[in-house]
């Protein structure tokens, strides 16, 4: 790893392209460019979730930390990688000081991968609008986490407000093992009748302030049509926020699935003995690789996201968005941006 103090984006993809001619490596079979925004805070942690992901899915890893955005001087701090720290790929850690956190997109670029899908992920609080923000802009696919956010599910309905398509949330991605098992045993107990199952109603017990808990909560009223209730429960320790989830059939029966904290979970069904699954808590880097495995529109995020939360007509939304120019330092007092400027359209996937 070579580390360049005060340097220019010209600097960055000299350097890349050196350490590729020393190291006799060849840029090839890349699936796409994964751009990492992290808060300094945040950055080690960035960093091995992208890492694995990496491992899973060979990509070129640029991870952007805006730094003192007040900074008087703008400067930029870059360390490039070939197969070192970061992964087996090619790797750029950029701190970025003063106004040029503001235009992260004109270092960022230049070192996106010829012809290669981009994802960008935000392991901090992402701006309110993802327009304002380049990086989201010429993404495919822009990932989220409502869960690091200060009122969880207040983030949740931003994220419905200024929803895209290409747009998902490591929230839902937390409650695919809850889904794969509900959905198996639902599918089991309507092969034993030889007919479709009905589901009545149900309830989730957990942490009603937890998205992922709200988010499998919308999954269910969006696929059955039934209401779904979100109940104070015992809380069990992990990212989920889910205890159980009890569905109310049709035929008076009942499916119960009860998580425990071994990182199992037992299933009861009607007229079969209960059975245990594995239900773990997942890692950062595996909740990342499983987003990078798709980069089209996630329709039962979509449809979850909107049951969730209440906000309409998210089928209907462009997949086009226009980039807003937004400078954090002509805030008024009001909170209001008074230069606001539409400069970019980049259609998203």
């Amino acid at each position: 790893m070579t580390t360049l103090w005060d340097t220019t984006g010209s600097a960055v993809v000299k350097e890349l392209a050196a350490q590729r001619r020393t190291g006799g490596a060849v840029l090839s079979g890349v699936a796409l460019t994964l751009v990492v925004v992290a808060d300094e805070s945040r950055v080690t942690e960035a960093e091995e979730a992208a890492t694995h992901a990496a491992e899973a899915h060979p990509c070129r890893v640029l991870v952007v930390v805006r730094r003192q955005i007040d900074a008087p001087t703008p400067r930029l701090d870059a360390e490039v990688a070939i197969g070192g720290r970061l992964g087996p790929g090619e790797a750029v850690v950029m701190r970025m000081y003063g106004r040029l956190g503001l235009h992260a997109e004109s270092v960022v670029l230049p070192l996106l991968a010829a012809d290669a899908p981009v994802v960008a992920w935000w392991h901090a609080p992402p701006p309110d609008q993802l327009s304002t923000d380049a990086l989201a802009v010429f993404a495919d696919r822009r990932i989220t986490d409502s869960s690091i956010s200060d009122d969880p599910l207040a983030a949740l309905k931003t994220r419905a407000a200024d929803y895209a398509p290409g747009d998902t949330d490591l929230a839902w991605t937390r409650s695919t093992a809850w889904r794969t098992i509900l959905a198996s045993t639902l599918d089991s107990v309507s092969g034993r009748r030889g007919e479709p199952v009905v589901v009545r109603s149900g309830r989730i017990s957990g942490d009603p302030g937890n998205p992922t808990a709200a988010l499998l909560a919308g999954w269910l009223i969006s696929r059955c049509g039934c209401p779904i209730t979100v109940e104070e429960g015992g809380r069990r320790p992990g990212s989920s926020g889910v205890d159980s989830v009890v569905l109310e059939l049709d035929q008076d029966e009942e499916v119960q699935l009860h998580a425990d904290r071994k990182g199992s979970a037992v299933i009861s069904q009607p007229h079969r003995p209960d059975a245990t699954v594995a239900l773990p808590e997942r890692a950062l880097g595996d909740l990342l690789s499983e987003e990078l495995r798709r980069l089209d529109t996630d329709e039962p995020y979509r449809d979850a996201l909107e049951a969730a939360t209440g906000v309409t007509g998210l089928a209907d939304r462009s997949p086009v968005r226009e980039y807003v120019w937004v400078d954090p330092a002509e805030e008024n007092a009001d909170g209001d941006h008074p230069r606001e400027r539409a400069a970019a359209k980049s259609p998203d996937s």
